[in-house]
This record gives C-alpha cells, sequence and structure tokens, in this order.
C-alpha cells in the first residue's frame, strides 16, 4: 500500500506537577509564563504510535501540529528529533485563552490548510484541562470518524484501522474507515527517545519569528538548508473566523477559581501496633477520611 499522511496534533502543556500560587491569573486562565512548559505526555504516546506506523509502512510521512506561542515550537523540534518530518505551529494572538471548542476549531482549519491526510493521531487529553474533548471535536469539525481511548495501533490495510482500544473493564478492538481520528491512552508504548542524527542535523530548526528574535545572523544557512524552516499558520493563513477563536469563540466561562493549598497541621508517629493500627483506622472511619 501507498505510504501514510499521517497528521499528529499535540500540546505544549504547563508542568501541573509543579503548580503554586501564582499558576492561574485573575481572568481564570492558566499563567503559563509562572511554570515550566513540557511536552504533553499523552501526546508523546501518540508521537509514537505515528512513528510505529511510519516505520512499517514505507513512504509515511509525520507532520506535527500544534497550536500555542512562539515558544511551543520545541515540541515540533522534539518530535522531530524522534523521527517526525516536519511540524506546524498555529500562532496567533487571536488564538489565546481559547477552550476546546474554539482550539477544536482553529485545528480543524489548520488541518485543513495543510492538506489531505489519512490520520489525526492526538493524546487522549492534556494535563493542563482533562477534558478529552479536543480530538473527539476535531473529528466533528472535520466529518470523520473517530477511535478514542487507543493503546495500540495494529494495523492499516485496505483503507481501514484496526486500532485495540483500552477501557475500564478490559480491552476490545475496532475498525474504521480512513480517514479517522485516533485519541490514545497514556498505556499505550512511550515514546522513543531522540535520534542523535536527527538531532544534530536539525538542532537550528525554528520558525519566522524566532528567528526574528534571535541574536545570531543565519540567514544564508536557513535560504541554503531550507528543512530548518518551521512554518508557522496564524488566523489569515487558515481562513478561521475571528469570531470563533480564542476567547471570543469560547462559550467556556470561568465562573470563580479558588487556590487550595495543603498544609500540615500536626503528625502523629505510630508505633506499627496492633492496636494504634486499629485506633487509626477508627479514627479514619469516623472522619470520613475513609469510608
Amino acid at each position: 500500500m501507498k505510504g501514510l499522511k499521517i497528521i499528529v496534533l499535540a500540546k505544549q502543556v504547563p508542568d501541573t506537577r509543579n503548580v503554586g500560587k501564582d499558576a492561574m491569573k485573575a481572568d481564570g486562565t492558566v499563567n503559563r509564563a509562572a511554570l515550566p512548559a513540557i511536552f504533553n505526555p499523552e501526546d508523546l504516546n501518540a508521537l509514537e504510535q505515528a512513528l510505529r506506523l511510519k516505520d512499517k509502512y514505507a513512504g509515511t510521512t509525520v507532520t506535527l501540529l500544534t497550536m500555542g506561542p512562539g515558544r511551543a515550537a520545541e515540541i515540533i523540534r522534539e518530535s522531530i528529533y524522534r523521527g517526525a518530518d516536519r511540524g506546524f505551529l498555529l500562532t496567533d494572538r487571536a488564538f489565546a485563552g481559547a477552550d476546546t471548542l474554539a482550539t477544536s476549531y482553529a485545528l480543524a482549519k489548520a488541518i485543513e490548510t495543510i492538506g489531505e491526510c489519512d490520520l489525526i493521531i492526538c493524546g487522549r487529553q492534556a494535563i493542563d484541562g482533562d477534558t478529552a474533548q479536543v480530538g473527539p471535536q476535531v473529528a466533528e469539525k472535520l466529518s470523520i470518524p473517530q477511535i478514542t481511548y487507543a493503546e495500540e495501533i495494529i494495523s492499516v490495510e485496505k483503507g481501514k484501522i484496526k486500532v485495540k482500544r483500552r477501557l475500564e473493564r478490559g480491552v476490545e478492538t475496532v475498525e474504521g474507515p480512513l480517514p479517522i481520528c485516533v485519541t490514545v491512552n497514556s498505556s499505550a508504548p512511550e515514546c522513543r527517545p531522540r535520534n542523535a542524527k536527527l538531532t544534530m542535523k536539525y538542532k537550528r530548526a525554528c520558525t519566522v519569528t524566532e528567528r526574528q528574535d534571535a541574536s545570531e545572523d543565519y540567514i544564508a544557512m536557513y535560504n541554503d538548508r531550507p528543512y530548518l524552516n518551521i512554518p508557522e499558520l496564524n488566523l489569515k493563513d487558515t481562513k478561521a473566523s475571528e469570531g470563533e477563536v480564542g476567547l471570543a469563540g469560547s462559550p467556556t466561562k470561568v465562573k470563580k477559581i479558588e487556590n487550595v493549598v495543603f498544609q500540615v497541621k500536626e503528625a502523629k508517629v505510630l508505633s506499627g501496633s496492633d492496636e494504634e493500627i486499629e485506633g487509626l483506622m477508627v479514627e479514619m472511619l469516623s472522619n470520613h477520611t475513609l469510608g
């Protein structure tokens, strides 16, 4: 069969393992500047599934698409280091503050701009929202079928994909027609590490915005090596409606936010005797810590 055209949707997210008092802004949006940015974990699982298909089917291309500010280009480079062929950064001030509905609309318009694809793969959800809505919403906006909770893409043959899904009470194997959108669980295999040769070849890959902000002048190098140019897409490029992106296109409104900080007020040391353990269990049951 001919090679597949795969688009992987990925997101650079704040590391929620390091959430502090400044993690949220007054308007209820995430203060991304206050948190270190990482590659969304389940999107890495999705990337690995795409790369396995590339290894299996000759001629397959893997394109990474991410929406975010200029610094989000870092996860495009990270994907290329691991084996992706190229990436697009969807960036525009108009996209800021988007909820899942506005995000999925912008991504769908970007996918249409990039062109034909056989398969869209993304992580089940992002750790900064935990909604698991963007992948399915993108599929709906593109009017294509979807398979969620994927643990393994078994095969893609004769215009059909076979996928193993991990559910709460077991697994199931399902098939679907191409083109299709697949969301991947964290139970899927971890993404492979960087390839040393690819890292050296693409370490200077960057977007136009990054080159403008850099102090070094490498214009000649980027002209001679076009593969180092990471394309950017904006609102105008995708022909998206300004009223359907960003805060303007986001029906989700934050009414109230509360920062909860857990503090230890007292400590109790047990000797390990049966009597003390039994007493602790009785106490925890009575205050509903257990049960």
